[in-house]
């Protein structure tokens, strides 16, 4: 059985680098597996986005189980996005069971437009969830984060893209998969 301290560990990682990039302009790099991007205009605007992933297995006479998770965030103007998911799973000749948890949130300043889902569906057997997360101001500037999981099998699947954008140039992007188990 998977132990709730190395779903919390997992989580605890997960958010420090998804914080990694939560003010523009800090071009951060992330650890676990992801990797950041940084990009601006000078000192009054900038963009940022990190992603991070992270994942365990471990396999014993008569017994599997696995952790993995993903998650980013992305930094624009007045605009921010984060999204991250959790998931693990467990199995005996006997029995099985898998818990995943997905979320996120946008913000935006000066009136501008957010839009956060998140959701997890399916049965005993398929786990299938994701957060998409993005803000929009006038004049182009936005910043997106998605993470979609799947759990099938014993197998954890996770991935994270994340986005954002000034005007004046290219988006900058980041993202990170995570694929353990059996």
């Amino acid at each position: 059985m998977i132990s709730r301290i190395v779903i919390s560990a997992i989580t605890a990682c997960l958010l420090a680098g998804s914080a990694m990039a939560a003010s523009p302009g800090s071009g951060s790099a992330a650890a676990g597996g992801g990797n950041g991007a940084a990009g601006g205009n000078g000192a009054a605007g900038g963009m940022s986005t990190s992603t991070v992933g992270s994942g365990a297995a471990s396999n014993a006479p008569n017994s599997t189980s696995a952790t993995g998770g993903s998650g980013g965030t992305a930094a624009a103007g007045g605009t921010s996005a984060s999204s991250l998911g959790v998931g693990a799973t467990s199995s005996t000749p006997n029995e099985t069971s898998a818990a995943m948890g997905v979320g996120g949130s946008a913000a935006s300043t000066n009136g501008g437009h957010v839009m956060s889902h998140s959701g997890v569906h399916g049965n005993a057997n398929n786990l299938n969830g994701q957060s998409m997360d993005q803000a929009h101001q006038q004049g182009g500037v936005w910043s997106k984060s998605h993470t979609h999981m799947h759990i099938h099998k014993g197998q954890i699947s996770a991935r994270t893209k994340s986005m954002a954008h000034e005007p004046g140039g290219p988006p900058v992007k980041s993202g990170s998969s995570v694929n353990v188990g059996q």
